[in-house]
């Protein structure tokens, strides 16, 4: 039986048509191209809850591309497979001269693809994968003598500096559709046949422009609508990297560029230093003693500990996939430093429970608040709750909006640690681990 002979465009973190660099290349590459998603089971069995709202995103994303797709006489293949075993289908109903993608940071990822690069190249099979998802990779912005920077100042500025030499090019992969694979009669999966539900949770929004005048000034108040909230769409790419960058070019405040490149420095940060997923990267602080009090860490995912300010962040991240920035760091020094639990802990939940959860930027904002990681916070900076709710929830809009029993004493709880007793507690601790 004869095979189509075909390209294969595999959609991962990046789902979209329009400037998509893998796309674009793959539709220039002179066959037909057959898009591709795979509903990954190695992630997705992994994952406790059936109604990950995540899931449900992902699915709703693809279905969307398969309508735009069918308007051009083509539509989605979609797998419910383990990678592996998704390949070995495709390999038996179709003739694959090529595989275009977009790389992937993550550990598993990078295992991933290159335990996949092995089997195409067996089958002779070209495997091309391309830039996308950030602006700068790998060895792009590193220092003089070729060494990855550890410290985000400078990063920031050799970054902003390689922007000014090299632009911003786009790839109109949107205007290429017509080349994909006519096969219009494909469907995609539903949630309840890979064993999911919908979820409760709503999606935020791909607009981010109305926030960006007073980000900077803004930003840091958890009861303002003054953060831009896509970071759920930079995750699966269903916004364009670059064309984020070019409208924060055009604004005067900078805050929000720059934590665009707070966000490809984490990247950057896992992909030369891939242990620090797991491991302190500052190896000294392996050596803490943490108490990990299992009680203490369920009030905290619960939002019972009796700081406000941290029950609140915590029961707006269980209700809604979202919590504040400012607020992460508090909860996160909080459970480190207060509770003395592993920063892997709360790492963990955070994974769990975040729409917008991206690895790199999870670990190292979790090392920063434990005071482990690259350019962290030093030990002895210990969040007072306290004094950052008066500094940044003055009023207690934010916290009266998900503490409401705040105001009575006689039903909201009592702090499960004292401030004063467990600022001196973890300085001992970590002293202790330090002088080793």
């Amino acid at each position: 039986m004869h095979k189509p002979v075909v390209t294969i465009f595999w959609f991962r973190r990046d789902l979209r048509l329009r400037d998509n660099r893998g796309l674009f290349e793959a539709l220039n590459a002179g066959l037909p191209v057959v898009p591709l998603f795979i509903f990954d089971r190695d992630i997705l069995d992994k994952l406790n809850d059936r109604a990950d709202a995540r899931v449900g995103f992902i699915q709703q994303e693809i279905s969307a591309l398969n309508d735009e797709l069918k308007a051009v006489g083509s539509s989605m293949l979609v797998k419910h497979a383990t990678p592996a075993e998704a390949w070995e289908e495709l390999l038996t109903e179709y003739d694959v001269k090529n595989i275009f993608a977009n790389h992937d940071y993550e550990p598993y990822a990078r295992t991933r693809d290159e335990q996949l690069a092995t089997l195409f190249s067996q089958k002779g099979i070209a495997f091309h994968t391309f830039k996308d998802h950030v602006i700068f990779e790998k060895d792009e912005v590193v220092k003089d003598d070729g060494k990855p920077y550890t410290v985000f100042t400078p990063y920031s500025r050799k970054w902003l500096q390689r922007l000014s030499e090299t632009g911003i090019k786009t790839y109109p992969s949107e205007t290429l559709l017509t080349r994909c694979e006519q096969q219009k009669n494909r469907e995609i999966p539903s949630l309840e046949s890979m064993g999911f539900e919908p979820s409760s949770i709503s999606i935020p929004g791909k607009e981010y422009t109305n926030v960006l005048a007073n980000y900077g000034k803004n930003r840091d108040f958890p009861a303002l609508p003054a953060t831009s909230r896509i970071g759920l769409h930079l995750r699966f790419g269903t916004l364009s990297i670059r064309e984020l960058v070019q409208t924060a070019q055009t604004v005067a405040d900078k805050t929000w560029l720059m934590e665009l490149i707070w966000r490809e420095f984490y990247f950057t940060i896992l992909w030369h230093f891939p242990h620090s997923a797991t491991q302190a990267f500052k190896p000294a602080y392996d050596r803490i003693e943490w108490r990990n009090n299992e009680q203490e860490f369920a009030a905290w995912c619960a939002g019972k500990t009796g700081y406000p300010i941290v029950d609140a962040g915590m029961r707006e991240l269980n209700t809604t996939g979202f919590m504040h920035n400012r607020v992460r760091m508090i909860v996160a020094s909080f459970l480190c430093k207060h509770l003395l639990i592993d920063w892997r802990w709360g790492e963990a939940y955070f994974a769990q429970k975040l729409l917008d959860y991206e690895q790199s930027s999870n670990v190292g904002g979790w090392q920063w608040a434990a005071g482990c990681g690259n350019d962290a916070a030093p030990y002895f900076r210990v969040f007072n709750p306290t004094l950052q709710t008066q500094k940044f929830d003055a009023q207690l809009v934010y916290v009266k909006k998900w503490v409401p029993e705040f105001s009575d004493p006689f039903t909201y709880s009592k702090p499960i640690v004292d401030h004063a007793f467990a600022r001196e507690r973890v300085l001992s601790v970590y002293k202790k681990a330090l002088e080793k």
